[in-house]
């Protein structure tokens, strides 16, 4: 790692700037470049890059700009291939079934535009959907005139069986294809994917997995699993830079499955498999994102000795943690087993005094937090405000001491009182 001069506050560890108010853990804190003065435990949002894996994609930019010809058409290829390899096993895929995309969202919508769908087919979805992607199916329902089938989970949930039988209840013959999160983004729920997967399929249906959250919080066996096809993020919390993310497509479903922006690859003619010649050139685009992600694999796994299992736990235990000293100081039950989560966890908020609405629909709460005590949390309606969720993450540079202090700016804020 080459290391830049110190120079501004933010640009030291939390340990070595003075006016930090952050909870950070100081040993892991100094490889990312987040603000030592905001207590960050947003990292589910859109992560955080540590500065080994920057520097490894600004190498790759370089490359890139000094000859962009030799880059492009003759260097780009064989580079993503030996990065396919290296992702693909770190999430128990093979190669030739993985590509690289920007995010999940774009995923989502490349296989759902990708159908073959008419009146009288359907799709199904669960109401903890993200919001983009449930887009992406209005626009694709709408104009193929199909029905999208809403299985309806609780929150709070009494467990992975009670998922399971809300979206099996809510199968029909006309059902076409189903589009299941991995992990929830506004209530952080691991759902029981596996069991869901191998029962739509006994019944006919294939499953898009949105696995937003999942690479870097849990362990992957994509293979195993055998989803139609299944999306996931590296931004999050692998750590690697902005706009990298997978599409896995089983091999047998390959053949109708196109990118969202059609390019060459369509009508090429190598003897190379078409869906990598469309979805690793879209056009001239940036590639070092997808390039950097192994290094962001190893990088990140290093930072604890037992590896990327350790990184699972260690984070894991963590949020839980935090959900316990939350729940407490919000006078809430937790409303899901933490058999059922990871290292991403939503707590209610409970009802009463607290900030005004603010214009344009802004989350007042959230603004408030991050306004007057430096604290970066989301506050999302659940199902729809005035009800309130509070999403709270962890990730390696944090510690206990940022819950407390996040704990302690709710009491005061929310004008709650001891028990």
């Amino acid at each position: 790692m080459i290391r830049k001069k110190a120079g501004r506050g933010r640009d030291l560890p939390a340990s070595e700037s003075g006016g930090s108010r952050s909870g950070y853990n100081p040993a892991m804190r100094r490889h990312w470049t987040l603000d030592p003065d905001v207590v960050f435990v947003n990292h589910g949002s859109y992560g955080a890059c540590p500065r080994v894996v920057l520097d490894a994609a600004a190498r790759f930019r370089a490359d890139l700009e000094r000859e962009p010809v030799r880059f492009f058409e003759r260097f780009l290829e064989s580079e993503l291939d030996g990065a396919r390899i290296e992702v693909a096993r770190f999430v128990g895929a093979r190669p030739e079934q993985l590509a690289f995309v920007p995010n999940a969202t774009s995923a989502v919508s490349a296989v759902l535009r990708s159908l073959d769908l008419g009146p009288g087919d359907a799709l199904l979805t669960t109401d903890h959907a993200y919001g983009a992607c449930r887009n992406a199916l209005e626009l694709v329902a709408r104009r193929a005139s199909v029905e999208i089938v809403t299985a309806s989970v609780p929150f709070p949930v009494q467990g992975p069986g009670e998922v399971v039988e809300r979206v099996l209840a809510s199968v029909t013959p006309r059902v076409k294809l189903a589009l299941i999160d991995h992990v929830t983004s506004p209530t952080g729920l691991v759902f029981p994917i596996d069991v869901i997967v191998r029962e739509l399929r006994e019944r006919g249906i294939e499953t898009l997995v949105d696995g937003a959250h999942a690479p870097g919080m849990l362990p992957l066996d994509l293979d195993a699993l055998g989803a139609a096809y299944y999306t996931g993020n590296f931004h999050k919390w692998v750590c690697a830079p902005k706009s990298a993310a997978m599409l896995v497509v089983r091999e047998d479903l390959q053949a109708s499955i196109h990118p969202a922006v059609i390019s060459h690859g369509l009508s090429s003619r190598r003897p190379r498999a078409r869906f990598l010649e469309e979805f690793d050139w879209t056009g001239t685009l940036d590639p070092s994102a997808w390039l950097a992600v192994p290094e962001a694999i190893r990088f990140v796994g290093s930072l604890a000795p037992g590896g990327w299992n350790e990184v699972y736990a260690r984070n894991r235990a963590l949020a839980l943690e935090a959900r316990r000293l939350l729940a407490e100081a919000l006078s809430v039950k937790p409303p899901a087993p933490e058999s059922m989560l990871a290292s991403l966890v939503a707590l209610p908020v409970p009802d009463g005094p607290g900030p005004a609405p603010i214009t344009h629909g802004e989350e007042p709460l959230h603004r408030v937090l991050f306004d007057r005590h430096r604290i970066e949390v989301p506050v999302l309606p659940w199902p729809a405000w005035p009800r309130r969720l509070l999403r709270i993450s962890a990730h390696l540079y944090n510690e206990r001491g940022d819950y407390e202090q996040l704990a302690a700016a709710l009491t005061r804020e929310l004008d709650l009182r001891a028990a």
